[in-house]
């Protein structure tokens, strides 16, 4: 193998200074496009705080939230006593219905007697008196003795009633909850954690405390984290448990419906049946209103609302696209021979489009007040100045050879448009507006967030209350559910109108 010499390698670099310089500026233009990338970065990562926030996000809240979605809390509560008998409570709203008695809870009662102090209604068997006296009155000189107030005297009362002296919470075999006696007993992965309580303010640890279990200061709450199972705070006075259950609670049948807590089959069976559960109705018309008006999924609303969206975003793109259509011929320099009148429309467009659709949707929500005109409106205004620039760029780029033909036939301006443009440009049309159908029903959901109605307002509500997000979920997948929907509704048009399969 041949190797040149330097002086020969020198020489040829001597005539083709060009390309060893081109090829040192590609690397050194490389070098620092990395080094901007880097930079930009580096300078994003400052500029917003990037490290403190992902060292001060609260993780295990974010994870909460998420499995709050796909999971429900039954939550009862126990009241301690200072005497150390206690009650519990499902909350008004319990997933187990009015009556709940779960086999994962049990319970040992007694009977105990307690005296009740009362006022009482008479002194020493003589009604009592209502004061003569007004604060009003003038104040008088007469010396006969003023009458002696009848005030009510304490009576006791023994009354006789049945409480719970000891319960055991149990999430699985691993994890459970006992309390008796002023006690609270955990067991947990293999560890416990025994607590006291006073039934009044009180709780204090005995020994330490496992890493599931915390407490800010001495004497105040003790928090218990399970996992996925559940959580659970002890208080002086009271033992609230939050256990998790894996899917969505009531979701047919509410706690007030008579088909509430049947299986399947029994439903089927009733709904069969000849014998009405309500004399007004049969058990199918019974059963489906039921589902419809569930007062914890509210079926009904959820889906009005969700058609309300569907409307809103067809209506608003349909109106912007008709009144864009014949905008656009004006915007269009090779259509309309006029700089000022393409100017002005093209101002127009930027306008109307330069405003963001949420901005535009707060604007009329203060004009027409919350619902969904004011959703039409803002979608209307800002598709109108998008369809608007898309449209007359179509225009501007059409081959003007067939513009040309039919117009060497002498046929006029208006069939010039009819048979030379539009047959170019409106399976170009359709297809944008197809698209931006598809998302404004995305589109129209942020906006119904802020008043312009549909299930954007909706999901707004349930997300406010931070205890709803399994219905927060349930309107996310009838959202996404539309869009892939629509989305392939969309694709199918615009293959068609455009000649693609």
């Amino acid at each position: 193998m041949n190797t040149m010499h330097p002086q020969e390698m020198e020489a040829i670099a001597e005539r083709h200074k060009e390309l060893l310089g081109r090829s040192n500026g590609k690397r050194l233009r490389g070098l620092l496009i990395v080094a901007g990338v880097s930079l930009y970065f580096v300078f994003c990562w400052w500029m917003f705080s990037i490290g403190d926030v992902l060292r001060n996000a609260n993780w295990s809240i974010a994870g909460s939230y998420l499995a709050d979605w796909v999971s429900y809390e039954v939550r009862p509560e126990l009241k301690i006593a200072p005497d150390g008998t206690m009650k519990i409570d499902y909350g008004r709203y319990s997933p187990l219905g009015t009556n709940p008695n779960p086999d994962w809870v049990e319970l040992e009662h007694r009977t105990v007697e307690r005296i009740i102090s009362t006022p009482d209604a008479t002194i020493a068997g003589q009604p009592r008196k209502k004061s003569s006296i007004s604060f009003m009155a003038a104040p008088t000189t007469n010396t006969e003795a003023a009458p002696v107030l009848a005030l009510p005297t304490p009576s006791a009362e023994l009354k006789t009633e049945e409480v719970i002296s000891r319960a055991v919470v149990s999430f699985d075999a691993e994890t459970r909850i006992e309390v008796a006696a002023k006690e609270v007993r955990i067991i947990h992965d293999g560890e416990t954690l025994v607590a006291n309580v006073d039934g009044r303010a009180e709780t204090l640890p005995v020994g330490e405390m496992p890493a599931w279990a915390s407490q800010k200061r001495p004497g105040e709450k003790i928090v218990l984290s399970f996992g996925a199972k559940g959580w659970a705070e002890i208080d002086g006075d009271e033992v609230s448990v939050r256990k998790r259950f894996f899917g969505w609670a009531n979701f047919v049948f509410d706690t007030n419906s008579p088909f509430f807590g049947k299986s399947a089959a029994e439903v089927m069976s009733l709904i069969a049946s000849d014998d009405r559960l309500d004399p007004g109705r049969s058990n199918l018309s019974l059963a489906w209103n039921n589902i419809l008006y569930n007062a914890e999924w509210q079926h009904l609303d959820v889906w009005t609302k969700l058609l309300q969206t569907i409307v809103m975003a067809f209506v608003g793109t349909l109106f912007a696209s008709l009144l864009a259509f014949p905008l656009c011929f004006l915007a269009a320099r090779n259509i309309t021979r006029n700089r000022v009148m393409n100017q002005v429309t093209k101002r127009f467009f930027d306008f109307l489009r330069s405003v963001d659709m949420l901005i535009w949707a707060l604007f009329f929500t203060r004009a027409f007040g919350p619902g969904p005109i004011a959703g039409i409106s803002a979608i209307f205004f800002t598709d109108t100045g998008t369809f608007g620039k898309l449209y007359s760029e179509a225009l501007e780029n059409i081959d003007e050879k067939q513009r040309e033909g039919v117009k060497s036939v002498g046929a006029s301006p208006l069939a010039v448009q009819r048979f030379g443009v539009l047959p170019q440009v409106l399976p170009v049309f359709a297809s944008q507006s197809l698209y931006f159908w598809e998302s404004n029903t995305r589109s129209a959901t942020i906006i119904g967030a802020v008043g312009a109605g549909g299930i954007g307002l909706k999901l707004w509500e349930a997300m406010r209350t931070n205890s709803d997000w399994e219905n927060v979920a349930y309107m996310v997948l009838l959202i996404l559910v539309v869009v892939f929907v629509f989305d392939g509704i969309s694709n199918a048009l615009r293959s068609r109108l455009m000649g693609t399969t």
